[in-house]
């Protein structure tokens, strides 16, 4: 190839590459695209309701509790050694 060629495929190139990029923004990116609509957060308040007194009582189970099943007193249950 002559560096006439190389030159006309270069200007090619980037002519075809700016028209692309305009047509593309004029085609793809139009202003009703671009603006979002987003949910607002509501305005956090400072009092609080009571939770349901059904689910939180005094008599509710209270899953924080230890539970322990059969009487292994192991401390290191999954060290290996035999019980």
């Amino acid at each position: 190839m002559k560096q006439k060629d190389i030159a006309l495929i270069i200007v090619i190139a980037v002519i075809s590459a700016v028209i692309s990029f305009v047509v593309s923004g004029k085609i793809f990116v139009t202003p009703a695209n671009r603006a979002q609509k987003v949910e607002t957060v509501d305005v956090v308040k400072s009092d609080f309701t009571p939770p349901n007194s059904k689910y939180f009582n005094k008599d509710s189970f209270d899953p924080t509790q230890l539970v322990t099943t059969g009487n292994n007193n192991n401390p290191n249950p999954f060290n290996g050694s035999s019980q």
